[in-house]
């Protein structure tokens, strides 16, 4: 596998497509070295001189990969400090700088491309046709296919959200047969999917509705909807909380939409969600679902009692609770 190149920067502001942009570029360069080290700077957060302390030269000679989030955030003189490294980038380091493609940062991107990193752009979706054509995109990552109107059924049943979407496809692959998915296997997957979803069990625990929660939460693993979509659906209402209730105060309307990535309707219920939580419980819960998450993929040997004890803990760490 051939290393990646010295300089990539992904843009776009779909989180999901930016984060397996990102997974993908790390794992190209562990490919040729797999115990390659790894460090993150969050833009909002990095200082002048924190490029460089990391970018350094290893004694050892092991190479690195230095992987910038947020970097639309970043200060002035540190924007300056990567434009000036990725005009002579280091042999042994792999620099990725994820942008969501905003005004903001832009001569960071200009300066970047100018300087030949490797652009990846990761664009939302927002037609029907084009969720239709990442469902089969996704089936073909996997090596097999899907009908149409099978893809139309899964698009129905589980939403416009990519993670869930994703998440639905792999469960697919991993339990249908055959090389093509029909409409027939879409259904006898997801019966009961449009009572029950992972996104009416999100809400009623992050809205403090613990015996709702669970009642809905036994239904839905009882009428064959995965444990996967599941937790995804509450690591989303989660994310949700945390960007919105993060948002700077002065933005409305349009500008709130963008900057946090949700349509307004979704904005207006997440602002609701939002009594009754801070910081703390918010990062409880998001711990509490990062174990779920673990355990309903392999690491646990009961979905349904690993996802009732987060829904438990979500509810639980609400203010007051």
């Amino acid at each position: 596998m051939a290393n990646p190149a010295p300089v990539t920067l992904i843009i776009g502001d779909e989180e999901f497509l930016a984060d397996r942009a990102i997974r993908a570029t790390v794992a190209q360069a562990r490919g040729t070295d797999p115990g390659i080290e790894v460090h993150e700077l969050a833009g909002g957060e990095a200082e002048p001189g924190d490029l460089a302390r990391v970018a350094s030269p290893s004694l050892f000679g092991d190479r690195s990969v230095v992987l910038i989030r947020s970097a639309q955030e970043l200060k002035k003189e540190v924007i300056n400090e990567v434009l000036a490294y990725a005009a002579d980038p280091a042999e042994d380091v792999h620099l990725i700088v994820a942008h969501d493609g905003g005004a903001k940062g832009k001569a960071l991107v200009d300066g970047l491309k100018k300087a030949g990193a490797h652009v990846i752009t990761v664009a939302k979706p927002t037609k029907p046709g084009e969720r239709l054509d990442f469902i089969r995109g996704e089936f073909e990552r996997a090596g097999r296919t899907i009908t149409p109107a099978a893809a139309q059924a899964l698009l129905d049943a589980v939403g416009s959200d990519l993670r869930e979407l994703a998440a639905a496809c792999s469960q697919l692959v991993f339990d249908t047969p055959g090389e093509k998915i029909d409409e027939a296997a879409v259904a006898r997957y997801y019966r009961g999917r449009a009572e029950v979803t992972g996104f009416s069990i999100a809400d009623l625990a992050i809205e403090g509705k613990l015996g709702k929660a669970l009642e809905q939460l036994r239904w839905a693993l009882a009428t064959g909807v995965a444990p996967v979509l599941i937790v995804s659906a509450l690591a989303n209402g989660l994310r949700a909380l945390a960007k919105v209730g993060g948002a700077p105060r002065n933005l409305r309307g349009g500008q709130l939409a963008s900057h946090v990535g949700l349509p307004p309707w979704k904005i207006e219920r997440v602002r609701r969600q939002l009594a009754g939580w801070g910081p703390e419980g918010l990062s409880t819960a998001m711990q509490a679902v990062a174990v779920a998450d673990e355990q309903v993929k392999g690491a646990g040997t009961d979905p349904a009692y690993a996802l009732e004890r987060a829904v438990q803990v979500i509810v639980a760490s609400r203010t007051g609770r």
